[in-house]
């Protein structure tokens, strides 16, 4: 009967670090993984080029995570951007930073990164079994004894003895690349709570057509509000798109899970962008009375051409109601004013958003209560560790939620090793 160490379920960004840091101490170590290949998610992340973290300060870092992110605190201390970016050079992987210090592999390929975890792993000696299906996880008196699995092509189960088990089993969005909520349910069955979990860093739905008017335009420099019963409840400054459903882009995904809850809680939300956010209301009002003096023979539609893109012109006039050729000098003041607060609130209400397919990461997760946060080991189950997305932990976009898989990876992978 084979045997090891310490195990570890899940080939993502979390598994593969957790792996190769537990036999770095000199463990022996086999990590299951149920697709064909490891790291399949990493493919994905920051549009195939991996956004592998950030360089903001390890404060400021947290603060992306909300409330829940004091948690990684002592995970941090032990293995931060720095430590993470160190190993990655030792693997080969050059790196550059970008605006807003996301860092991303040189190479713009996230292969890269994903071959240089297996060649870590490989080198320090973990056995990668693909195409295992994790049944079950057997305990006795409350320690991990066993995992039972299936090879493809088998349904006889098998069981592999563990004491130290690492469940890195990543959340349940992008379902394709193998991330189906499996640890969820054995975390579960351990006895461990689960928040609700539910999509995060996610496209919204809209009602109305008027999304599907402006279908591939994309804003930059815009500031985008997400209302909760009329109600402020977060902003963002940045880019965003719209599609055939609706919006997404950068700041609709950093604050699409206060829509995601709100919704849930069957909240009316709306959004509202400020297209002319370097403007106040009176500067606003000072530069739509020089344009209108200036052209004061032009049509509004054509004076428009200097203050929003062609497509949301007519997006513009209907919203406003006003008439498309009426000469800018015959312009009425009111109707300079709902200009202007058009311009200033461009409003949609929001009916909904789209699914884990389309998720990039997964909200809700094992109760961090339940975790001790600077070992990541279980608090009601011995030699139980968990890593990475089953966490209750998630960020907004910028490198933060890749980074913390690593993190609390590399953590549960050395305490399981019984270094930390």
């Amino acid at each position: 009967m084979q045997r090891a160490d310490v195990i570890v379920i899940g080939g993502g960004a979390a598994g593969l670090i957790a792996a190769g840091a537990a036999a770095e101490e000199g463990c022996s170590v086999i990590l299951l993984e149920k697709m064909p290949a490891p790291g399949r998610k990493l493919l994905l992340t920051g549009k195939g080029r991996c956004n592998i973290t950030n360089i903001a300060p390890k404060q400021e870092f947290i603060q992306h995570f909300g409330r829940n992110g004091r948690f990684l605190q002592r995970a941090f201390s032990h293995f931060f951007s720095r430590d993470l970016l160190n190993l990655l050079e030792a693997e080969g992987v050059s790196v550059l930073t970008e605006r807003g210090g996301r860092v991303f592999p040189a190479s713009g390929d996230a292969k890269t990164v994903g071959d240089a975890l297996v060649a870590y792993t490989h080198r320090h000696g973990v056995r990668i079994w693909t195409e295992v299906h994790v049944r079950g996880i057997r305990t006795v008196n409350d320690r991990i004894e066993s995992v039972e699995y299936t090879r493809r092509g088998s349904n006889e189960p098998q069981v592999l003895p563990a004491t130290r088990l690492i469940l890195a089993t990543g959340g349940a969005s992008y379902p394709g690349t193998g991330s189906t909520g499996d640890g969820y349910r054995f975390a579960s069955t351990l006895g461990h709570h689960i928040i609700p979990i539910r999509p995060a860093l996610v496209p919204l739905t809209t009602k109305g057509n008027t999304a599907q008017q402006l279908q591939g335009l994309s804003l930059r420099n815009v500031r985008l509000t997400v209302n909760v019963d009329n109600q402020a409840a977060g902003e963002a400054f940045g880019e965003m798109l719209f599609t055939h459903f609706g919006v997404s882009g950068p700041i609709v995904l950093s604050l699409s899970k206060l829509a995601v809850d709100a919704l849930q809680a069957s909240r009316h939300v709306s959004i509202s962008i400020d297209l002319k956010p370097a403007l106040d209301h009176e500067k606003l009002d000072a530069r739509l009375l020089r344009d209108l003096d200036a052209h004061g023979k032009q049509q509004l539609q054509t004076l428009l051409k200097d203050l929003l893109p062609r497509k949301l012109i007519p997006v513009c006039i209907q919203e406003t109601r006003l008439l498309p050729d009426k000469p800018a000098n015959q312009i009425s003041g009111e109707e300079r004013r709902q200009l202007r607060e058009w311009l200033k609130n461009f409003t949609l209400d929001i009916a909904g958003h789209r699914s884990f397919n389309q998720a990039i990461i997964t909200a809700g997760g094992v109760d961090l209560g339940e975790v001790d946060s600077g070992t990541m080991q279980s608090r009601r189950i011995e030699g139980l560790f968990f890593a990475g997305e089953i966490l209750d932990l998630d960020a907004d976009t910028g490198g933060y939620n890749l980074q913390a898989a690593f993190s609390t990876g590399w953590v549960a992978g050395k305490a399981a090793a019984g270094s930390l």
